[in-house]
């Protein structure tokens, strides 16, 4: 099979020069654009006729010289005719380098452009000065290839600014520069230095599918507006230290592959990290006050997020390697030991919010400090092996009254409750949706993003499920009153779950709920034991006590012959013949007392009881007991550390 023969070089859309063409090998020739009234592009003018032209310029004059192919010698002619006098700088009106060569070395340095300034697919084969030049308008760099040292520090861009696809071999260095408007960066390969600290972007920066081979320096940069960074590459170390972002942030499927540090970065909108790719340890301060988005992010070795003010996703995050979040107590501290500057997050408050945590394995990862109210658990995996450090919050039950079946009932029991519990809860009872944007009232259950969607919510055998592993969590911390609240969730799961619990253990749960809160409630059960003591006395008292302590009789016969006496000693059955309003004495309730307080600790009085105080005495025995055990079980799960 033959090879196509290869397209011939398409000649650009100008009158173009063509020198040098040669229809074997190069059928264009030289691409510069013809010099107004001539027919050779500036390089390839004759002396006297470069000459000529290049004396009708003036400082602020319109150029064209798309691909003009230009030596530094050539260069510096064409800016010494626009150089002007009062300013002592090189003044362009409307400049056109589209395609343009440089050869050995552009300065530009100082510069102004009245107009606009492309140069577009421009080649610089040495370095390019463009330090503390100033756009006035658009300037467009897009697809520029830059062999040598780019230097554009301190330069002010008053309109657009594109590099997009621009090519920077070694050096670029954009320290101190300004961009008014936007900052078009996309698809721009770095394979040197690059360096934007100080940078001030007003109106945002786009990175998107940037490739820095080297070192990427952008710290102390401040973006206003949306910064986006997405599937960017940063092959080598990348630094954001004191970076400030009025707006959102994205570095969603950005690859860092030798980044340690991230920040510390103050963001007033989203930190948006879904799907990067992290391969080295790294630890990364971050301010925000919206959310730091972390789904299926993936985390190749290990990672500490300081965080402050943020709420964290970390739905379907990879974990290879244990990572911890934290929220971090007070304002970061730079290199020089001075405290970031917050003022952009002023009048935030100073949480750490979880709020998802699917998909992942929770066995490599750790959460320090953070509010879990509105986290959703259900879908990780491991979470019995998830650590919990410091002061984890968890969403309380809520404070209004109990309403059931269109009775208000008492006050739902404090503890820490799970989301997915309120959300089920919430569905269950037909509670309205909360209005968007609005918090949710503490006096009723807090409803989940699929409210009312029954077969979005998770039902009560999942969250009963999540409840398992997280005590288990909790009881490998050391925590248990932590573990106490969850095994009582548990339950309450279970309890209420209609298909995955048999109707015989839901009547048991509901009866150990009832008596005890299921031996977690002390004041339910010493409730319970004040109530059976109380209506055991009466019982007693009015079945159970004789009117009198039967006395012993000893009868016997005495031989007439002498001899050994046999005597019986028999005692009467004791009898309760008072009348009812008898029965109910000082005394009687003295003796009925002492032998409830017996019962209790599961001991005999010895008094002499009816057939009916004998039975009661006997369940009491066995009951009061039992609730007296539950109380102290309760008492103990909540100061057992």
């Amino acid at each position: 099979m033959s090879t196509p023969p290869a397209l011939a070089p398409a000649p650009p859309p100008w009158p173009h020069c063509g020198h040098g063409a040669d229809p074997g090998t190069d059928p264009v020739g030289c691409r510069g654009i013809h010099v107004p009234g001539r027919t050779a592009c500036l390089a390839h003018l004759d002396d006297t006729d470069r000459d000529a032209y290049l004396t009708g310029l003036h400082p602020g004059a319109d150029i064209d010289h798309r691909g003009t192919p230009f030596t530094r010698l050539l260069l510096q002619s064409l800016l010494q005719a626009l150089h002007d006098p009062a300013t002592q700088k090189c003044r362009f009106g409307e400049a056109l380098f589209d395609r343009a060569r440089f050869s050995g070395g552009a300065r530009f340095d100082q510069a102004e452009f009245a107009g606009s300034a492309w140069f577009r697919a421009a080649e610089f084969s040495g370095p390019a000065a463009f330090g503390r030049v100033q756009f006035s308008r658009l300037s467009r760099f897009d697809q520029a290839q830059f062999s040598g040292d780019a230097v554009f520090s301190e330069v002010r861009f008053a309109g657009d600014a594109g590099f997009s696809g621009a090519q920077f071999t070694d050096g670029a260095r954009f320290g101190g520069a300004q961009f008014a408007h936007g900052a078009r960066f996309s698809g721009a390969q770095f394979s040197g230095v690059a360096v934007f600290d100080r940078v001030q972007f007003s109106s945002g920066a786009q990175f998107g599918g940037a490739q820095f081979s080297n070192a990427a320096r952008f710290n102390e940069t401040h973006v206003t507006g949306d910064a986006v960074f997405d599937r960017a590459t940063f092959s080598g170390p990348a630094g954001f230290r004191e970076a400030r972002f009025a707006g959102h942030v994205a570095f969603a499927g950005a690859r860092f592959v030798e980044m340690t540090r991230f920040g510390p970065v103050v963001c007033t909108g989203t930190v948006d990290l879904s799907g990067a790719v992290f391969e080295v340890p790294v630890t990364l301060e971050i301010a925000a006050r919206e959310e730091v988005r972390c789904e299926r992010t993936r985390w190749e070795s290990t990672a500490t997020l300081r965080l402050r003010y943020a709420t964290v996703d970390l739905s379907h995050a990879v974990l290879l390697f244990p990572v911890a979040v934290t929220a971090h107590p007070a304002p970061f501290i730079t290199d020089t030991g001075t405290a970031v500057d917050e003022r952009l997050l002023q009048s935030l408050e100073d949480r750490v919010c979880v709020v998802s945590v699917r998909g992942v394995d929770a066995a490599h990862l750790m959460l320090t400090d953070t509010d879990l109210s509105d986290c959703l658990f259900a879908g990780a995996f491991h979470l019995d092996q998830l650590r919990l450090e410091g002061r984890c919050t968890f969403a309380p039950t809520p404070t209004g009254p109990r309403h059931s079946h269109h009775i208000w009932l008492c006050r739902w029991s404090p503890r820490r409750t799970l989301a997915e519990e309120h959300h089920w809860r919430a569905q269950a009872s037909g509670q309205p949706a909360t209005p968007l944007g609005q918090p949710c009232s503490p006096r009723y259950w807090r409803t989940g993003p699929h409210h009312p969607d029954h077969d979005q919510t998770p039902d009560p055998e999942d969250v009963a499920a999540i409840y398992r592993q997280l005590r288990k969590a909790f009881e490998d911390g050391k925590n248990e009153p932590g573990a106490a609240d969850f095994y009582y969730g548990e339950m309450e799961m279970r309890r209420h779950d209609y298909t995955g619990t048999p109707p015989g253990e839901r009547g048991l749960l509901w009866a150990y709920w009832l008596v005890s809160g299921y031996g977690l409630r002390a004041s339910r059960a010493l409730g319970w034991l004040v109530a059976a003591m109380a209506v055991t006395i009466v019982l007693i008292m009015g079945l159970g006590l004789p009117d009198s302590s039967p006395k012993q009789v000893a009868s016997g016969a005495i031989p007439a012959g002498g001899g050994p006496v046999t005597l019986i000693v028999d005692k009467q059955d004791p009898e309760l013949t008072l009348r009812l309003g008898d029965r109910f004495t000082g005394e009687r309730l003295d003796q009925a007392f002492r032998v409830v307080l017996n019962s209790v600790v599961f001991r005999s009085s010895g008094q002499d009881l009816t057939t009916w105080g004998t039975y009661i005495e006997m369940v009491s025995r066995f009951t009061e007991p039992v609730l007296l055990a539950l109380a102290i079980l309760a008492m103990r799960s909540r100061i057992k550390r």
